[in-house]
Order: C-alpha cells, then structure tokens, then sequence
C-alpha cells in the first residue's frame, strides 16, 4: 500500500530520479501493459521485507539479522543500521518484516518483526525503534510470541498498520498444526494491537477465559503476505498450504480460518488428506486457493497512476514458482489471474506498491537486489 506521509511529494520526485545506475531492464509483455524490470539496488543477503523512508530512501530486512538502507541512488549503505535487537537466525526465521508508523514523519518509529530466543526456544518477535542517524534508538519490545518451541518453521511475519492506527501482526503455527486452533497460543493467528503494544479493548477474545487477548483470528497456518484493501480498509492476507491449498484470506475479528481442521492441500509426500476435508460449518472459506502451491510471499493492491490498467489489481509475489501472479478483483471474487516473470527474476520474498506509482520486488537470495517493475 503507498506510503502517506507529508513528505510524499519529495519521495515521488526522489525516487523518480533516482537510480541512475541501473542494470540493463529486462522488457516483459503481459496482458494488459508492457513493462520492464529494472534491477535497483544488489548485494543483500536473503532481503525480506522493505519500507519506503521519506526522504527517497528504502528500509530492508536481511534475513540473518541486518537493516539496511538504499539510498535515493540505489546505492546499498555498506552499514548496517546499529541498535537492532537480538535475532535468532534459525531455519526459516531471522529479522523478517518491517513497517513505518503512521506517523513516521513526526515520531520516526520503525518496527521490526523478528524471530527471538526466549525461555523454551524461538518466537516471532515485534519491536519498536526511532530512527535517528544511523541507528534505531529506545528499542522497545511490544509482542513476544508464546510459547516458545525449538522449531526452525513457520515464524510468519507481515507487519501492517491499519487506518485506525493499529497493529497487525501475522504469524504462522511453527510447524505444530494443532497450536493453529488453541486460544490459548499466539501460533497460527493474525495479532492485533496498540501501536505501542497494549491490547485493544475490542478484540474478539478479550475476557475469554484462558485465551491469550493478542489475538484476532486462529486456524492460520504461515502468512507471509498482507495489506490493506484501498477501498475497504479491511487487512487482506496469504498463506503457505501443505502441498497445496495456499490461500487468501480477508481478515474478520474472530474469525477461524480452518488450519488444520480443514484445508485444501495434503501431507506431504504421502498426499494423504488433512483434518476433516475442505470445509466445515463455522470455519471461513478462503477467498482464493492454489493447487498445487505456489509458495505466496509478500502482496501488494496496486494503487498507483503509472501502470492504469493494473489499478485495483492484488500483486502476490511466489517463491517456489518464482513468480508475480496479478489478480483481477470483483469485490472478494477473483476474476482473472495472470502469471508473471516467471522464473525470469527468482523467488520473489516481498511486493510493494510504491509512492512513485512504481511496483517493488525483494529477490529472495544469497545476491539479493529490489528490482522495479516500470511502463515500459
């Protein structure tokens, strides 16, 4: 989703202007526009998430525990950022998603989610830290993920705030399906909170006896991607399915989205089915599924004027099919799927649509880079 901060006219001409040492763009036709992918900035290592500052300048993730900066030129800052909290670089986990507050330009807080060691293992983590120079200040911890396992897998985690300003944090079942449906367990749910980490009054298990407040929804199984609908404001989100059944989901208060009760896809290796089948009263259907899967990491609602056609699509990134897939939306209906790029750029971690109008892909490798899809 665009950035909205004051200085959203600087970033517009900033980023335009920016680059001026690009590779040589590769040119792709698609369905409804012509367009090239322009590689921006190269040299990190397994790139997760992305922010776009004000000042022109991106925000990314490193896997294994850095924040990095690209300058407005598409330079990589050899620095990392210092005061970044301590990451347990483990299996799938690592420093993963991080996201401005709404009121960056005033407060400078930026959050990062992450996984961290605690009493009994590993769990996803969110902190908070204002930018100052070259370093994140008064890092404050606001969500520790409970309980905690020596599992390496499904550690979620896409931060997103919404136009009231609060919270949300997805988060995966660490590879112990079973801890989706407990209320008592953060694992395999969508968290909702106070930008400062309190839990807000209205969520739909406060009160409930033995359920742990943070949470939204439960029967998540590993999302990975999230934004905001433009129009509804209401939080859209991916995630992985065991051999089969990726979905997406619209995220509703209370809302029990099935995993491992029921799902789409099957055991691994065997084939054999999962839970009770595919649906079950009480138990939301998802919006879309893949069959076989196509490992969905990062999304994007394009929002912007420089690609016009495209404008209300959903943009997924995949990292096992290593490919862009647009989606064509009638409300909550999908109507038409595209495939792009495919295997032409490698696993594609994130997707952001951004303040230029432009789209932003992380290339999810050792040699990862951000490469930008422009008109072509």
């Amino acid at each position: 989703m665009p950035a909205r901060h004051p200085a959203a006219a600087l970033i517009v001409a900033s980023l335009l202007l920016a680059f001026p040492f690009v590779a040589v763009a590769q040119v792709f036709t698609s369905e409804l526009q012509r367009f090239r992918a322009v590689t921006v900035s190269e040299g990190l290592e397994f790139p997760w998430g992305l922010a776009f500052l004000p000042d022109g300048r991106l925000l990314v993730t490193e896997r294994p525990g850095r924040l990095r900066v690209v300058g407005a030129d598409g330079r990589l800052d050899p620095r990392p950022l210092d005061g970044i909290p301590q990451v347990a670089a483990i299996g799938q986990g690592g420093l993963l998603d991080v996201a401005l507050h709404p009121d960056f330009a005033k407060n400078r807080l930026v959050y990062l989610s992450y996984a961290g060691e605690g009493p009994g293992g590993y769990g996803t983590e969110v902190a908070r830290g204002r930018l100052d120079g070259h370093a994140l200040r008064d890092v404050q911890v606001i969500f520790r993920m409970q309980p905690k396992t020596r599992s390496g897998h499904h550690f979620g985690s896409r931060l997103v705030f919404d136009r009231r300003g609060f919270l949300y944090i997805t988060l995966g079942d660490r590879g112990d399906m079973a801890r989706a449906q407990r209320l008592d367990d953060h694992a395999g749910s969508v968290i909702r909170l106070h930008d400062d980490g309190r839990v807000p009054a209205d969520n739909p298990f406060v009160g409930k006896a033995g359920a742990k407040p943070e949470k939204f929804t439960l029967g998540n199984r590993n999302l990975q991607g999230a934004a905001l609908h433009p129009q509804t404001g209401e939080l859209w989100t991916h995630e992985h399915g065991p051999q089969g059944g990726d979905e997406i989901n619209v995220i509703r208060a209370g809302v029990n989205y099935g995993w491992p009760v029921i799902t789409y896809g099957l055991n691994y290796g065997t084939g054999t089915q999962i839970g009770e089948g595919t649906a079950k009263p009480g138990m939301a259907q998802p919006l879309l599924q893949w069959t076989p899967s196509i490992a969905p990491s990062g999304m994007a609602f394009y929002t912007g004027e420089r690609f016009p056609k495209w404008k209300g699509n959903l943009f997924v990134g995949a990292l096992k099919f290593q490919m862009l897939v647009r989606l064509q939306l009638d409300g909550e209906r999908v109507v038409r799927e595209e495939r792009l790029l495919d295997k032409a750029l490698g696993r594609i971690r994130d997707v952001r649509a951004g303040p230029d109008g432009l789209l932003y892909l992380l290339i999810d490798s050792e040699q990862g880079r951000i490469v930008r899809l422009e008109p072509a």
